[in-house]
């Protein structure tokens, strides 16, 4: 293409293509993302090509993209993707080749097929694991660590505990990543539709409906969401009904937040819920928490409440020590970043982490797919399984069909 002759405008497809070549072909760590309620497609990369961890103080973070494991880290630091480039467009607006940076219009004079040069660097730098294999969760094994959790909850050992699975998928031949991203965009208006990928660590993408923290201006905001059920009917919001297991469950993540604020002795917050809200064709429920950091002294809250609030009891369980040391003996694969954070830093005065859900990890040919369920003294093995099939098909059905 000859930049100097008329102007057109460049397909979302195209865009998307052109953001991931350059971010696989950087030899660096990039992400993309869209945050929930948005029309805003953003895009990070670190053109070095170390792996660059830092601590978690974020107000003095540059700008930037975080990643950290489920697992707590001995020196509290997570992956860091700082901003060597940074590009956003509107979704809801067209895109000319005029607007792309430097860049990327070098990466417009190709006249291949970037969908097909997307999906072989996809297959080439996506790491395969194999100090760690991961075979998939047999039904059976998921059943024994639910039945192993209830009994420990029996035994007043723990109040909750959140088991996960894997679930293993062929990565189709033409496999478009684009217009599978694309597609979950669409899908998945309310979530945090994300693509990440750092050299010889992790590539990943997802579709979370968890804020973990966010700050903006002197705002803070984080989220108890738990209990889930398929959305039903013409007006599902409104024909929901909620168990007392579901309810008690959500509460104990509420309770969990609350007590983290006693911990720094915040009694100055709002809280809203709990409300029906729908993630895909799934349901849960939610309280916001609201707090004004400059009122109550607390420009640090985002930082604080980040250290104490991960794993929360939504995907771990609670008391948190006991429940995290159970998940660490029992379950039989490691998380690696599924319900770790992930998240912008510092972007135009915002910081928006979110808990790593809905999640599909590639490596190379195959896709591992993640998925937990919260467990109490109440729950039936047979229902959790069931829950954990539905959260894996949130991202599993547009891999296996990218169209669908």
């Amino acid at each position: 293409m000859n930049l100097t002759e008329t102007i057109t405008s460049i397909a979302q497809e195209e865009a998307v293509n052109l953001l991931l070549l350059n971010g696989l072909n950087s030899g660096g760590s990039f992400a993309l993302w869209r945050k929930p309620k948005t029309q805003t497609l953003e895009f990070i990369l670190d053109d070095s090509s170390y792996a660059l961890r830092l601590g978690l103080n974020l107000e003095e973070l540059p700008q930037g993209f975080v990643v950290h494991p489920f697992a707590d880290q001995e020196d509290k630091k997570a992956f860091f993707i700082r901003a060597s480039q940074y590009f956003k467009f509107n979704l809801a607006e067209p895109l000319y080749s005029e607007d792309l940076p430097i860049w990327i219009q070098s990466s417009l004079d190709s006249d291949q097929n970037n969908s097909q040069k997307v999906e072989s660097l996809l297959r080439q730098k996506s790491v395969l694991d194999k100090t760690n294999p991961v075979h998939g969760t047999e039904k059976e094994a998921f059943l024994q660590l639910v039945n192993l959790g209830i009994d420990a909850i029996s035994r007043g050992e723990l109040e909750k505990i959140v088991p996960a699975r894997t679930k293993k998928v062929a990565l189709p031949e033409g496999f478009d990543l684009a217009r599978t991203f694309l597609t979950l965009l669409h899908s998945y208006p309310n979530s945090f539709v994300n693509f990440f990928h750092i050299p010889q660590v992790g590539t990943w993408m997802g579709a979370t409906p968890e804020v973990l923290i966010e700050t903006k201006g002197d705002f803070f905001y984080t989220m108890a969401l738990a209990g889930t059920q398929p959305a039903k009917g013409e007006n599902p919001m409104k024909s929901a009904a909620w168990t007392q297991k579901e309810i008690e469950e959500q509460a104990l993540v509420s309770r969990y937040i609350v007590d983290c604020f006693k911990k720094i002795r915040l009694r100055e917050y709002e809280e809203h819920g709990p409300k029906t809200v729908m993630a895909g064709n799934l349901l849960h429920l939610r309280s916001d928490f609201k707090v004004n950091m400059k009122a109550t002294g607390f420009p640090q809250l985002g930082s604080v409440m980040l250290d104490l609030l991960h794993p929360t009891s939504a995907v771990c369980g609670m008391p948190r020590k006991e429940a995290h040391e159970f998940l660490q003996e029992h379950e039989s694969f490691d998380r690696s970043f599924f319900a770790g954070f992930l998240g912008p830093v510092n972007i135009e005065s915002e910081t928006s982490i979110y808990v790593n859900l809905r999640t599909a990890n590639f490596q190379e040919n195959q896709v591992i797919l993640f998925a937990g369920a919260g467990v109490t003294e109440d729950s039936d093995p047979e229902k959790e399984w069931e829950e954990t099939e539905m959260k894996c098909e949130i991202i599993g059905k547009f891999i296996k069909n990218p169209i669908a």
